[in-house]
């Protein structure tokens, strides 16, 4: 058994309630959204977080709920009006948990994401081999399936491709998958730069993927740059990605809201013939080649 305790407070609060659910002994915290406020990925040091913040501490079913709220409500990081809530969780395996709802994925006319324990019987599929873990990007998002599905139409055989913010590498490996040269994976987290790897022995593709932070990171000239890493950090880096890409090489971004569409049009306009936007569901795929 497993006791969460969840506070709802504003964004100044959440670190110092984080500090003291750790000093009663939580066995995690994390941040979620109370407010569906959507916060774009951060650039490279910096931490967002939202106007209105539910902080989740984890404890074994023993936690003294109602010492911590004294505390906190002592240290007046808390009122008598802000919403706290304890659950009990019930054992389980939470990997099998996780799993359950995850089933093969097709994307395009012949790629898959096929995760353990299923089989895809389509001869002709290219599969990638691949469950949840700890890096976004298994497929099941908008952005990372229009990303995808691009791949499956235009498959960069014996091309270089990055994939910047790579995630999971679920990007990275479907290139590899469809006969790509080498793939370059860059991301700011050590983590998913460890998921990729693991993903790419996973597929027997890592002889061909190089993993790497941004700082180490060394600039070359791409047949196709993937970047599925939202509307802000897009614009931003847009004169960077551009010397990125080789004369006629192919941009292929996503993580873009509906709304976001045009301004990062505009950011790559000047550097790329841009092909019709792609949606699906709130999200849209931009793609085009250097001019």
């Amino acid at each position: 058994m497993w006791v969460q305790v969840v506070i709802t407070v504003e964004k100044h609060a959440t670190e110092k309630i984080e500090d003291a659910l750790l000093q009663f002994g939580a066995l995690s915290v994390t941040f979620s959204d109370a407010l569906d406020q959507p916060q774009y990925e951060p650039l490279p040091g910096e931490t967002k977080l939202w106007d209105l913040t539910q902080v989740t501490g984890l404890f074994e079913d023993h936690a003294p709920t109602d010492a911590i709220q004294a505390h906190l409500l002592t240290q007046a990081l808390i009122s008598t009006e802000t919403a706290v809530k304890t659950e009990t969780l019930e054992d389980q395996v939470w990997e099998r948990a996780w799993l359950k709802d995850f089933k093969p994925m097709k994307f395009g006319q012949s790629l898959w994401i096929c995760p353990t324990g299923f089989e895809v019987e389509d001869s002709a599929a290219t599969v990638i081999d691949l469950d949840p873990g700890l890096a976004f990007g298994t497929g099941t998002h908008a952005t990372t399936a229009l990303c995808l599905t691009w791949l499956d139409e235009n498959p960069p055989v014996q091309q270089h491709v990055i994939d910047y913010g790579c995630g999971s590498g679920v990007l990275a490996i479907a290139a590899l998958k469809l006969q790509a040269s080498h793939c370059t994976a860059v991301d700011i987290d050590p983590q998913a730069l460890q998921a990729s790897v693991a993903n790419a022995v996973k597929n027997q593709v890592e002889a061909r993927l190089s993993c790497v932070l941004p700082a180490d990171f060394t600039a070359f000239s791409a047949d196709v740059l993937l970047a599925n890493i939202l509307a802000e950090p897009l614009i931003h880096m847009a004169d960077l990605f551009a010397s990125l890409v080789k004369p006629q090489g192919q941009i292929v971004l996503s993580g873009i809201l509906s709304e976001q569409a045009d301004g990062v049009c505009q950011a790559y306009a000047p550097y790329f013939s841009l092909d019709p936007v792609q949606h699906q569901a709130d999200w849209v795929r931009l793609s085009g080649c250097r001019k």
